[in-house]
This record gives C-alpha cells, structure tokens and sequence, in this order.
C-alpha cells in the first residue's frame, strides 16, 4: 500500500467514525496457535491429504497447495451463492450500509469474502468465515455446494478457531460484540459469549479446554491516546471455558501494560502466540512494530520486544487498520517466534529468550498473517500485497519457496481434503 494510498484511506475516516457512532447507537434489532497441526489430524486414514488452505479474502477464493510439495492443487469458491447473497443485501437498506461500511474502509474499497477457513478432520467439509456477509458457511470440498449456512450476530464475521478435536468452531462477530460456537458438521450453534467491541482472535488450549479471545475495539477510528482514545470502545483479552463457555478470566490489558510501564502502548491485542506449555503468550499490539510477553501464571506483562520500524517517516494514522504487524506464530520447540512485519514488508525470525532477531526483507508487500506447520518447524506469511506466500524455515531464517495464489491472501490453515479430490 503506497504512502498516497494510504493518506487517502485516512480521509475517508471521519465520515466512517460518523457512520458507525450512528449504527452503534441502534438497536440490535435495527443494527442487527500453536498446534496449527490439530486442524489437520487425519480421521479417515489413507483416504485424505494434507493441504495448506490460503483464504483470498478480496476475491473470495481458497487456494489449496500441497503441504509437502508446495504445488497447488486446486482452488475452492468461497462464495458460490454470492448472487443470491448480494439480491438480500441490495434489498435491505442497512445491510447496504455495513456491507459499504466493509468494502470502504476495513476492506481498504474491497469487499472481504474470505476470512478465514478450516477443513473438518476427514476433509469432507472446508467452514469458511465471510466477513461482508456476515456468515460461516459449510462448503462440501468435493462439489463446491455449501452444506450449511450460518448468519453471524451484526454485520460482519472475523476470525475462527478449530477445537482441536475439529467438532467446533468458534468465530468472531465484529459489530456483535460476542463469539459463536458451531458444530462443524451442521453449522448449528451451541453456544456462545459475550466479548468487548470488535470481538477479533481466538484460540483454543491444546487438550481444548479453553478459548483464549481478544477484542481489538474500534480500529478504524484515530488514534488511542490522548482525547481520541475513547473512540475505541472496549478492549479484552478472554479465557473462556470451551465447555460450558463460562468467562474464566477477563481484563483490558491497558492495566497490564500501565503496571509494567507500558502505557505508551495501545491496549488492542491483535493475532496473539504462545509456548507449548500455554504459560507465555506473546500479544500483537495496534500500532507496535514488535510485540509484548505476557505471564498467563504471574497475570503480568513482562518484556517487550521492539522489532525495527522500516517506516518511521509514516504517520501512524495511515496504519492498516491500526497494524503495524499482524501476524505471530511459535515454533514446535516453543524457543523461536516467527512474525510479520506488516507495515514495513518484512518476515522476523525471533529468538524467544533474547529477543534477538533475523529481518527478512524483499520477498513480498504487506505481510498479514503467519501461522506454522505441524511439524512446527517453518512458517507460512501471507504477502496480501503482491498475491503470495512463502515458506519459511525457521532454523536457517531462509524462504524454501514462493506461491502465487489469488487477491489479498490472508488466512493460512492446515487440514485436510479427499485424497482423491
């Protein structure tokens, strides 16, 4: 994204945060990771393969790319029925209005049609989350029909996650401040919570006991400090109970960080990772070029790494929706965190102990999203700027190999599909 570009975007944004204050003084009714592994376990042995499923969010494709080869192998629509979901949205004066609200300014003028997406352990199903609209949808691999459809609180669906037995899937619903929890097999709802503003990333344990949520509040508005950092609504970090989906442990992380003598810092989690034992998380932040560690055991913050700002000379308000980085993945040993340097196009490979760092630079623009194999030793980037993604080994820093794949790849996932598809 071009410094002009970006300073366009950036004038857009006061009409938003007027169009926005109004439909959230509605009414409902009126407005209304490590262990990527676990999603690719195999529960119909030799009648599966393993994929890498890339969601291309702007044109609303998946592309599925061999996870041993890197070859692709094919390529799923994400919106098969978008005629029919765009005569509903024409039709219905405030779903035009969120759905423009989407493509004007969180979309950066593009629609958001895949966000994110995992397949069911037997490869029958690939659950795709649709940002503009609205929805999660079951697709059947093998034909392309969706088997089931499932319309989010609000007006907007965000990011998923897989329990690790890959029965359930949990998904944010942007502007209705809660997280749904589906049966994968028929999208029905068994449950689900409430959540800050901008209900955003979700993780479950690794024996699927708890889900670990963040609320990122309202990115699209200035900047969080001074006077301005009431439009930001309500920030949270969230341990929920996966069972009963009883709220465990709930706080604004700007209390962490005021404690740790971070208030310098926006308190807006954004992708989050953290050790094999869940005991260390590693916390994205609106607007930091690096990231925080968090003690889950102590409840404290307790470092923070700075990675390097490549922009310095860019304002702060021509932020992608207030990244600077998105993306942060942990590697099998849980020694090595691998993180995309959104704002500044670079790959890190950092140290977990020293916080010492490898920047990988020229691969590819606007990196956002990074998550690893099952192995647990390379990490895959999405460059949704120049339509690829690369394979990183984290060991040597080095890029094992570049895909091409559709617009704006965001969401990268392991899983499965029929071996004979």
């Amino acid at each position: 994204m071009t410094l002009t570009a970006s300073v366009r975007a950036w004038s857009r944004l006061p009409a938003l945060f007027l169009l926005l204050s109004v439909c959230a003084l509605a009414s409902p009714a009126q407005a209304g990771l490590f262990g990527l592994g676990q999603d690719a376990r195999d529960t119909n042995p030799g009648k599966t393969r393993p994929v890498i499923f890339v969601g291309n969010n702007w044109e609303g494709t998946v592309d599925v790319i061999d996870a041993q080869t890197y070859s692709k192998v094919g390529r799923i629509n994400g919106i098969p029925d978008k005629r029919q979901r765009m005569t509903e949205i024409l039709f219905n004066p405030v779903r035009l209005v969120f759905f423009q609200a989407v493509r004007l300014f969180i979309g950066e003028g593009n629609d958001q049609f895949v966000d994110d997406m995992y397949s069911t352990p037997d490869g029958r199903l690939l659950v795709v989350s649709r940002p503009s609209f609205a929805d999660v949808v079951g697709i059947e691999v093998a034909s392309g029909d969706i088997a089931w459809r499932f319309e989010v609180d609000g007006y907007r669906s965000d990011h998923m996650a897989l329990s690790p037995d890959g029965t359930r899937v949990a998904v944010s619903a942007s502007t209705g401040n809660v997280v749904h929890v589906l049966d994968v097999e028929t999208g029905e709802e068994v449950g689900r919570f409430p959540t800050g503003n901008s209900p955003h990333e979700n993780l479950y344990s690794e024996d699927g006991k708890r889900i670990y949520h963040a609320s990122i509040g309202y990115v699209f508005t200035p900047l969080d400090q001074d006077l301005m950092e009431f439009t930001k609504g309500e920030r949270l970090f969230q341990v929920v109970d996966a069972e009963s989906l009883e709220i465990l442990k709930r706080f604004d992380m700007k209390d962490k960080l005021e404690d740790a003598g971070y208030s310098d810092l926006s308190p807006a989690i954004r992708p989050m990772a953290h050790t094999p034992d869940e005991r260390f998380f590693y916390f994205q932040l609106s607007f930091l070029h690096g990231f925080i560690e968090y003690d889950m055991e102590a409840d404290r913050v307790t470092r923070r790494a700075e990675l390097p700002n490549l922009i310095p000379d860019v304002p702060q308000e021509v932020y992608i929706n207030d990244s600077a980085h998105h993306g942060i993945a942990m590697n099998g040993r849980g020694d090595t965190l691998c993180v995309a340097g959104t704002m500044s196009d670079y790959v890190a490979i950092v140290d977990r102990e020293t916080f010492n760092h490898d920047i990988l630079t020229g691969l590819g623009e606007k990196p956002y999203w990074v998550t690893t194999n099952e192995a647990g030793d390379r990490c895959y980037i999405s460059w949704s700027g120049t339509d690829q993604i690369s394979v990183i080994d984290i060991d040597t820093a080095t890029e094992i190999v570049r895909v091409d794949v559709g617009d704006h790849p965001q969401r990268i996932r392991e899983g499965r599909v029929p071996r004979d598809w």
